[in-house]
Order: structure tokens, then sequence, then C-alpha cells
């Protein structure tokens, strides 16, 4: 049982000292929850106590199922932007239909994580790669924060305009600019880094709600103009039965799947970072199934799409939290609120959420693996730079579209011209490198010793014989063996298999002998299945490549020598 449901692994050894760090964290983070949720809750389209309903029963199946003990679970900004992108094409945020089905993609992402967890499906996210992940998410977050706008300065805003198009109306409509909101966003802004800055142990978060909440009701801002969030409904949330429609799941496919993938890989990052640091691990597929039944059980209980956040985690972990039970913690506070403090919301300014949304994505842009790639790689730097404006101007959907479309043809691409080399023995040594790394590594003419580093199978086969044909060109008619060094072939399907024996004819014409070096058993056993061997000479797998020189001074070249002196004397 332990090992699907992990806190039955250390509750049974909890002890006083793991409750008091886990009730200072979870307090801490449940107190950042609670504005965050209502303000991702705002940026999903939704209202903003679903927010609060995502902070709840999705935190009591995690803390159960997941094996990351600081995960800070609940609703982010950038699934709750997707999940604007993708149901607002089909309904109007806020609207009834547009919760409904905002719910049911929350249902529909629990399905698949789950599914995905239990058939072990969480190497399926490597198809997305770092450069890919990082362009999308950066691009998201400044879409994000310019939806964040119109909130911030208190000017209409269409909800579907483009980036470029906010700023233009910001600009346009500069005069007019509510001056409340403008103060009270802006304000809330800079005390929050002020006080990240000065006393990061205290709730920036929090601390501007109750400021903002004051102002407004003290000074009547909402007469000038200032717009606020009002009633809140309070009580828990009831259970109810999701509408599953296939018409409505098949509409919203590109969502679910986009959403299932980029909040497993936004989770399983800062899950691992901290486990890491933390000195323990994380199972993939188990926090598939964690992230999956969160997802699945909170849909029930009208919870949006929803994971493990950054600040959240990053607070968790330096709070003191050590369990999952600082998650359980956090939801009884978010409960507590729902049932006895939603009235104290009412004068909550959206200037306020809106500068929660825009200093929480900030840390989203990631400038540093920008330079990181501009230094390293410049290659995935453009393939991060596609992703980018693909993202920003193009769409959310289109961005993620790019992004797999890009990592999938990165990995045909490289998979298709893997590294080879001609290698030669490092002095009187059994060891034998690159000679473009080595120069001295010593070769002879007519000896070739190539090495293929990856799975030979049809995508890269037309490289193999091209890079081994230009190697074997090098030495010229000289040339009287080649061995193939296998050592980095751990596979080969069938189409390698018939390339590979094309290779052995050709060879055979030219009377060059082939041999194959450091081959793994399982590649051999393929290869004596479909009868290579019998193509081959009668020794032609070797150890290593020593033996096959050994092999080839001690029986090729004596066997030559001989039929030329038999030749020599038939004359």
């Amino acid at each position: 049982m332990k090992r699907y449901i992990p806190m039955l692994d250390w509750i049974t050894r909890y002890s006083k000292d793991d409750f008091r760090g886990d009730l200072n964290a979870g307090l801490t983070v449940g107190v950042m929850l609670i504005p965050q949720g209502m303000a991702y809750a705002v940026l999903a389209g939704l209202p903003p106590v679903y927010g609060l309903y995502a902070s709840l029963v999705p935190l009591f199946i995690y803390a159960g199922l997941g094996t990351s003990r600081h995960l800070g679970f609940g609703p982010v900004a950038l699934l709750s932007l997707l999940v604007l992108a993708g149901v607002s094409e089909h309904a109007e945020p806020g609207t009834d239909r547009f919760i409904q089905l905002a719910i049911l993609t929350a249902f529909s992402v629990g399905v698949v994580q789950l599914l995905m967890g239990l058939l072990k499906g969480g190497f399926l996210v490597n198809f997305l790669s770092h450069p890919v992940l990082s362009g999308f998410v950066s691009a998201a977050a400044i879409i994000i924060g310019a939806s964040q706008i119109g909130n911030l300065f208190g000017i209409a805003i269409p909800r579907d305009s483009a980036v470029y198009e906010i700023v233009a109306v910001l600009f346009s409509n500069f005069s007019d600019i509510n001056i409340p909101a403008a103060a009270t966003g802006l304000g809330a802004i800079a005390l929050m880094l002020i006080i990240k800055k000065i006393r990061p142990a205290v709730p920036a978060a929090i601390t501007v709600v109750v400021l903002g909440i004051m102002a407004a009701w003290l000074f009547n801002l909402e007469d000038r103009g200032l717009r606020i969030i009002g009633e809140i409904p309070s009580g828990l949330p009831v259970f109810e039965t999701v509408a599953v429609s296939l018409s409505d799941i098949t509409l919203l496919w590109p969502t679910i799947l986009a959403i299932s993938f980029i909040s497993f890989m936004e989770s399983i990052a800062v899950a691992k970072a901290i486990a890491t640091k933390k000195g323990y691990k994380i199972d993939a597929n188990q926090e598939l199934i964690g992230l999956g039944a969160a997802n699945l059980a909170g849909s029930f209980f009208q919870a949006f799409p929803t994971t493990g956040g950054f600040s959240r985690t990053a607070v968790n972990a330096q709070s003191g939290g050590r369990t999952t039970m600082s998650s359980v913690i956090s939801a009884l506070l978010v409960a507590a609120t729902l049932l006895f403090l939603t009235p104290l919301f009412y004068y909550l300014p959206m200037a306020i959420l809106a500068a929660i949304i825009i200093l929480a994505v900030v840390s989203l842009f990631d400038y540093k693996e920008i330079g990181f790639l501009w230094r390293n790689d410049r290659k995935d730097l453009v393939l991060l730079g596609i992703t980018f404006f693909v993202t920003l101007f193009a769409g959310i959907e289109q961005g993620i579209i790019a992004g797999v479309v890009l990592s999938v043809v990165m990995v045909t691409f490289n998979s298709a011209r893997p590294h080879t080399a001609e290698v030669g023995r490092i002095g009187d040594s059994r060891i034998f490198r690159n000679i473009n790394r080595y120069p001295d590594a010593v070769t002879s003419k007519d000896v070739l010793i190539y090495r293929f580093d990856a799975v030979l199978y049809f995508a890269n086969t037309e490289h193999f014989e091209q890079t081994l044909e230009d190697r074997m060109s090098e030495h010229g008619d000289a040339l009287r063996l080649v061995i193939l060094d296998a050592s980095s072939i751990n596979d080969i399907d069938s189409t390698g298999m018939h390339v590979l024996r094309k290779v052995i004819g050709n060879l055979k014409e030219r009377r060059i002998h082939f041999v194959i070096a450091g081959i793994h058993w399982p590649v051999r056993d393929k290869l004596q299945k479909c009868g290579i061997p019998g193509t081959m000479e009668d020794q032609s797998f070797f150890l290593d490549i020593e033996d096959a020189l050994k092999y080839y001074h001690s029986e090729i070249l004596a066997d030559a020598e001989k039929s030329s002196e038999n030749a020599t004397h038939t004359n």
C-alpha cells in the first residue's frame, strides 16, 4: 500500500518536530494561497471563489498520493492562462457554460494524467525539450502580465487581445487610466518588492490584500471607479457530478493535452529540484497518479486544473515543511476562509489581484536560459526563439503545437545524424580515441576503425553508410580492414540490419574485410537471427578493438603473405 499511497510511508514515523515544521509551512503557504488562488481564478476567466475551491480538495488528494514532501499544490498562473485561452474559444469567460467547461477540463486532465501514471508514461514529457519549454513559458509570462494591464490600470481591454494590441490600447487610452486603480496596483507591486527585499519572511501578498481592502473601504474607492471583487459565496464546495460530454471533450482536447503535459512538467521540475536539496527521491509515475487523482477528485468539487507551483513550493521548503501534512494544513486554512472569512474580501480591489499575478509571473521569464544558450548552444537558442515568438504573436495553443513539433523534429534530426568517429590507438595502450580529439592517436592506411555513437535504425542508416564511405575514401586503395566499433550501438532495427548486410556485401566485392568489435549481446543476437554473421568472416565478432587488430595481424595478413609467396613460387 505504501507504494501507491506514499503518505503511509511517513505517517507512521510522524513526530512533534515534523508537525511544528509542517504547521509553520502550511500556514505560511496557506496565507499565500488564498490571494493567489483568487487571482489565478480571475486570470482563468472564473469567479474568484473558484480559486479557493481549487485550493481545497486537490491539496488533500495530492497530500496522500504525491511523492514530493514540499510541493506547493494548487492553482498556478500558467495553467490559468491555458484554461482561459482554450475554454474561451467555446464560451464567454465568467458564464455558467465557461465554468462548466473549465471543470470538465480539470476532470479530463485528471483522467489523462492518471492513465499516464498507471501506464508508466512519465517518459513522454521528455519530448518537450527544455529550450522549447523555456521559450513557451517566457512568452506565456509576458502574455499573462499583459492580460492584467486592464485590471491594473482600470482600462477596458478585450480578453482575446494580443500583447501588442493591449499595449496599443493602453497608450491610445492613456488619459482614461483610472488613477485609484493604477495607484493601488502599482503601489501593491512596489510594496511587495520592498517586503521581499527587506522582510522576505513576511507574506507580501496577504499584506497588500489587507491594505488594499482597508484602503478601498475607508476611502470608498469603488465610487471612484475602482473595481472590487464584490460578494464571494461562503461555504465549502459541494460534491457535484461533472457533466461529461464527448462533444465538449473533443472541442477541448488540445487544451486538455497541453495542460496535462505542461502541468506535469512544471510540477516535476520544481519537485525534483527541492527533493535533490532535501535528500529524497521523486517517483515520476507516482507523481502523475497524484496529479491526476487531485485534478479528477477536485473536478467533482468545482476545481479547475491545478498543479505544483514554483513560488509556493520554495516557500514551503524554506518555512520548515517536512511532509505533505503542510498541504493538508494549507487546505484547512482555505476551508476556514471559505466558511468564515469570505465577507472580508468584498472590498478587495481587482488591481491588487492583477499586481499579485504580474509579480508572480515575472520569475517565469527565463532570461538566464537565453544567456546560457547564447554562450553554449545557438541551435537550441533558435528553438527557444521560434517557440517564444510563435506563442507571443500567434497564441498559446499555437505555441504549444510549435514547441511539440520542434521538439520531435529535433529529436529526429539529432538521431538521424548522430556522432561518428574514426578512432586510433593512444600510444602503446589498448585505448582507442577519436582522432579529431586526439591528433596523436595512431592509425594506419590499411585499417579503418569506425565508431557509430547511436542506435542503428531507419532514420540514420543513410548517415551510417555515407560517413563510413567518407572515412573509407580517406584511406584509399590501401584499405584492407574495416572494424566497426559497436560499443555505442545498443539496438538495431530491421532497416539497420538490411543496410549492414548491404555494407558487408559491398566491402566483400572490394576485397575489404569487415569485423565488429564491442557489440552488445542483444544486438548480436538480432544479427545472428537474421543471418548476418554468415555473410562475414569465420571470426567476425570481437570483444574489443585490440582483439580485432590481433586477429587481423595474425590471421588475415599472414594468409595474405602466404598467398603472395605461393603466387611467387608458382611464377
